[in-house]
């Protein structure tokens, strides 16, 4: 689906000007994003794995629940869009924790220029993982995984058979750091 997403600066700031996704990746115009990570008070991180239908980074293991901000959206309201559409899962701007906005600027073999920046929230997960709904176009698989597994995985991410996304390591320290911070707090 071809959404109309605000343009923002390369500061993150909007502009006030809307255009076409496939536009945006195109062009390599700057706009936002919404991450939601799921964490359980048992220790472990939701990970989603992209569909293979995706054009970027396919059937690589990633954040629970992502997508782009519609226009006139606020990054809370994309996010609780998404988690629904994604996962088939119901949260609240309550629910929502956020850990900061993070720049994502990244150019691909096949055309896509995607010059973002994460809105990055943590939420606790407070159903179990079968209940949820992997939508079939955005969503391969889902799986729970314990803080130390993900932190190996985040450790060894150039050796780990693809499973993450390489360039995003520090990212995913922080977002390690920061829900394993609301776990203990």
């Amino acid at each position: 689906m071809d959404e109309l997403i605000d343009l923002a600066d390369n500061q993150g700031n909007l502009l006030g000007k809307t255009e076409l996704k496939s536009i945006i990746h195109k062009k390599g115009y700057y706009h936002h994003t919404t991450h939601i990570w799921f964490y359980t008070k048992k220790g472990e991180v939701l990970l989603s794995q992209r569909s293979a239908k995706k054009a970027i980074c396919p059937l690589l293991w990633d954040v629970s629940v992502a997508g782009h901000i519609d226009a006139g959206e606020t990054p809370e309201q994309g996010g609780i869009r998404e988690t629904q559409e994604e996962i088939g899962l119901q949260i609240t701007q309550h629910d929502l924790i956020k850990i900061g906005v993070f720049k994502c600027f990244q150019s691909y073999d096949y055309g896509i220029i995607d010059n973002e920046f994460h809105n990055t929230f943590i939420c606790e997960l407070k159903v179990p993982l079968q209940t949820l709904i992997p939508q079939e176009e955005e969503v391969e698989a889902l799986k729970l995984v314990s803080f130390d597994e993900f932190e190996s995985l985040i450790k060894n991410i150039n050796n780990n058979g693809n499973h993450f996304v390489p360039s995003n390591k520090a990212y995913y320290q922080i977002v390690l750091k920061s829900i394993k911070n609301s776990v203990t707090s």
